[in-house]
C-alpha cells in the first residue's frame, strides 16, 4: 500500500470513527491504518485538519520531515455516506 493510499484510508476511517465514536470496528481500523502509516511508511506523527470547503488535509511527519497533503472532501466522506445508507449498520 502506497503512502498516499495509508494516508487516505485513514482519513476515511478517521471521518466514521469522528461520526459514530461508537462503532468498534472504525476504531480497531483506525489502529490498522495508524499502524501502516507508523511501521511500513515512517510516519510518526498525523492530524485530519479542515482545509476549505472542498478540501481536507492531513498534516504529518515522516522521517522528521512535516509535510500536508489534500484530498478531496467529498471523496473522503464517500465511506461515511456509504455507511450511513446501508441500514444493516444503522440497526
Amino acid at each position: 500500500m502506497t503512502l498516499q493510499d495509508a494516508l487516505f484510508n485513514w482519513l476515511q476511517i478517521r471521518i466514521v470513527a469522528d461520526a459514530r465514536p461508537l462503532d468498534e470496528a472504525a476504531g480497531k481500523t483506525i489502529d490498522f491504518f495508524e499502524e501502516i502509516l507508523r511501521e511500513d511508511h515512517g510516519v510518526s506523527e498525523f492530524e485530519k485538519t479542515e482545509a476549505d470547503e472542498y478540501r481536507l488535509r492531513i498534516d504529518y511527519v515522516r522521517q522528521g520531515e512535516k509535510y500536508s497533503v489534500f484530498f478531496d472532501r467529498e471523496h473522503a466522506e464517500r465511506l461515511l455516506a456509504d455507511i450511513g445508507s446501508n441500514p444493516k449498520y444503522n440497526e
